[in-house]
């Protein structure tokens, strides 16, 4: 049975044409704690807390990455961990992107301040938008303070470099018919229309600011299943249409090398990218890509098996 499997399992990695490994090839767990364990010992909180903000998307609400939540907790107990599941921008999710960090900022020194904490370690997790206002949060001057306690920061399909090449005309011709509706100012930024020249557009202005370096872990999740988000924009790397893009492509390579390049250069910062292939039924929510985005929050094989695998990891 077994032969079996290693035969199948080689057999996808080759269909695959991705450089990496699969979970299964893994021998070690990212813990192999229990999930209940018979008793928890009093947490010793001298040292800090390891605070995690979670950072939904666009029309979300602070309930989406819940159960992102409950895997972390359930599979490191007792790891001094506070969560803050982020609300304040779920009114209004479609602002622009200046006004929804300054709702995310407040939240956060509010949550520090009205608890008391003492304050270790700070991670992030973001879906989709989210993703963007995390990392609006970072350049503000009033969060340079906490850039020194910067652990990890775990974005799930998060759109870094926009929506400019999306391979989907349905799901393009839909946020553009959103924005009209809407007047949403995040819309018209995360498509490059906020400005005419492209390096005044937010998202490249954004990509020159300093702020992922100070991360100890960046850990990018993308799946080729999802249209909302350009795979490559949520792995941030270059893609083959900006590529034969003579006017747009070059500013879009500067943008990932205004990404990466302090990535590279920072000696305590690791990058990781995980690729995920959902099995999805066949459903209009499949073939237009919307449910391998909203996978990544609600689908708990997928969640228990990246967590358990290595997601811990990075919040230990």
């Amino acid at each position: 049975m077994f032969h079996v499997f290693y035969q199948a399992k080689e057999k996808f990695k080759k269909e695959l044409k991705i450089e990496g490994f699969l979970y299964s090839d893994l021998t070690v767990l990212a813990s192999d704690i229990p999930y209940f364990p018979p008793e928890e010992e009093e947490e010793n909180l001298e040292d800090g807390i390891h605070l995690v903000v979670c950072v939904h998307g666009l029309d979300g609400n602070s309930a989406d990455l819940r159960l992102v939540k409950t895997f972390i907790e359930l599979g490191l107990p007792g790891g001094k961990l506070d969560f803050l599941m982020s609300e304040k921008n779920q009114m209004d999710t479609f602002a622009d992107f200046d006004t929804m960090t300054d709702r995310l900022l407040d939240e956060i020194i509010q949550h520090i301040q009205l608890y008391n904490l003492s304050i270790s370690r700070i991670s992030f997790i973001g879906h989709s938008l989210g993703n963007i206002i995390i990392r609006s949060v970072l350049t503000r001057p009033r969060f340079r303070y906490y850039l020194n306690k910067l652990h990890t920061f775990l974005s799930l399909s998060g759109p870094h470099l926009g929506t400019l090449y999306n391979n989907s005309t349905l799901v393009s011709t839909g946020l553009w018919l959103m924005q009209k509706l809407k007047k949403s100012g995040s819309l018209l930024q995360l498509t490059f229309r906020d400005n005419a020249d492209l390096r005044k557009c937010f998202l490249y202005q954004l990509s020159q600011k300093t702020g992922l370096q100070y991360f100890k872990n960046v850990v990018l999740v993308a799946s080729p299943q999802d249209r909302y988000v350009p795979f490559h924009s949520a792995r941030i790397e270059m893609c083959k249409t900006a590529l034969k893009d003579r006017h747009t492509g070059p500013v879009y390579a500067e943008m990932i090398n205004n990404l990466l390049g302090p990535l590279v250069e920072a000696k305590d910062c690791t990058l990781i990218r995980h690729n995920v292939f959902h099995a999805l039924p066949n459903t209009a929510n499949t073939l237009i890509g919307r449910a391998a985005h909203i996978a990544v929050l609600d689908s708990e094989l997928f969640l228990e098996k990246f967590f358990l695998v290595a997601g811990l990891n990075y919040f230990k």
